[in-house]
């Protein structure tokens, strides 16, 4: 019975917050003011960090949504190495983001407005002295931050699938998620330059998506087109094995936005974090759902029938366009930002045609060019300067793509970059694993 006891009262606490009875909105400086008792602290503090805790699985759950969506645009022969990717980005991640890429990212008010800093190895174990409302636990802090890590990692993944070498990608994920990642989130979320400025980015267009958008961008441009893509100067399409994995990769994405939008809001506790948080799941359903159609109804206009793989991208493109900005704008400009980012997607995946760069599952078009688009919608629609909102916006997708391509280029010049056309063509389940995905399939 105690035991029950320990749980109930979280949970009432957790509905009485949520409805605003029992604690005030953090942001209201006069309610700051009102004396609460030490019990009102601690169950505000529980109830902030164990939502944000299962907020960072949702976002962890994204990786799934990744590895489904980019083995099913891929060939049948690539799925063993794309879902062993995922995995090990995300493994490979979490360890280097945990001994330096958080201390990067977060280096602490000694380096405020500043480009680089760094607070030391690892993360504090050490509990907040006192629970107090919108005190998060360093633990927590962290895990919800080292997912965020793993999503601009993983990006990367579906640009630069069934050429690249396995090792490659591994030595990748650790600069990315260690070095790069973290030095430009610093300069927005750890308090750096663009902080400084005004710069805009609530939960990560361009801080997350389009970091990772361009890394593939610059991977994509080194590796080179799988071979077949393009042939005698024309474009053709390599189409993926299983739309029905993909399908769910994208669900399983659209649901895990839920945990990296409104659980940006970071204190859920009071009426006005409740009202944030509301609002910023709704702006993120409409402007995904805007995003679907409007790249369905663009692409059947193109290509004369509604095509599934541009609505799942239309979708994402929605979703990454409104990351920037679903705290600070309403619902039909929400539905805006999603449709306009529809369009986009379409249009980035048909300019790589043109330049014949073979991005497999539209990597850049989704995160990167949305991204940019997120990050001028804040300024356009939210509220900022739009003159930061642009400063900022291609600054960290510049730091992105020129880091990486200097990455991509180096192993390009050591030889470890991309596997030979044998192994390509016999796919990189054999060649770099010695398995297949499917039982009994050898096929492409």
């Amino acid at each position: 019975m105690s035991n029950i006891r320990k749980l109930a009262l979280p949970l009432l606490a957790c509905l009485l917050l949520g409805a605003g009875l029992a604690v005030p909105a953090f942001a209201d400086e006069e309610a700051e003011a009102t004396e609460y008792s030490a019990a009102d602290h601690e169950i505000a503090y529980a109830v902030d960090n164990l939502i944000l805790f299962i907020t960072a699985v949702l976002v962890l759950f994204m990786q799934a949504g990744f590895a489904m969506l980019e083995a099913g645009l891929n060939a049948a022969k690539n799925v063993a190495n794309i879902l062993f990717k995922n995995v090990m980005d995300l493994s490979v991640g979490v360890i280097v983001f945990f001994v330096i890429g958080f201390s990067l990212m977060y280096p602490g008010d000694d380096f405020a407005g500043g480009y680089f800093g760094f607070a030391g190895f690892g993360i504090s174990e050490e509990a907040p002295e006192a629970a107090e409302m919108g005190t998060l636990h360093p633990q927590v802090d962290f895990l919800f931050q080292v997912v965020f890590a793993a999503t601009a990692a993983t990006i990367v993944s579906g640009a630069v699938a069934g050429r690249m070498k396995f090792v490659s990608y591994l030595v990748y994920s650790a600069i990315l998620t260690g070095l790069v990642y973290p030095i430009s989130g610093m300069w927005k979320w750890g308090g750096g330059w663009l902080a400084e400025m005004g710069f805009a980015d609530f939960a990560g267009s361009l801080v997350v998506h389009a970091v990772g958008g361009f890394a593939g961008l610059a991977g994509a441009i080194v590796l080179g087109p799988r071979i077949g893509r393009f042939v005698n100067g024309r474009s053709v399409p390599l189409p993926g094995h299983n739309l029905a994995l993909a399908t769910l990769g994208v669900l399983i994405l659209w649901v895990g936005w839920y945990g990296f939008n409104p659980g940006s809001q970071l204190a859920f506790t009071g009426q006005a974090n409740t009202d944030a948080t509301v609002l910023i799941a709704v702006n993120t359903t409409l402007a995904a759902a805007a995003g679907a159609v409007l790249a369905m109804i663009v692409s059947w206009v193109l290509f004369k029938k509604p095509d599934l793989t541009m609505a799942l991208n239309g979708t994402l493109g929605g979703l990454v366009g409104i990351t920037a900005n679903c705290d600070c704008v309403s619902n039909c400009e929400a539905l805006t930002i999603g449709a306009v980012a529809g369009i986009l997607v379409v249009a980035g995946v048909l300019l790589l045609d043109k330049l014949k760069i073979d991005d497999p599952v539209g990597a850049w078009p989704v995160h990167g060019l949305c991204g940019i688009w997120g990050g001028l919608a804040t300024g356009i629609f939210g509220g900022h300067a739009l003159g930061v909102q642009i400063v900022g916006s291609l600054a960290i997708s510049a730091w992105a793509f020129v880091t990486m391509l200097i990455v991509f280029l180096i192993l390009k010049s050591l030889g470890i970059l991309r596997v030979s056309a044998e192994e390509e063509q016999a796919g990189l389940d054999v060649s770099e694993h010695g398995m297949h995905a499917y039982a009994g399939d050898a096929s492409g």
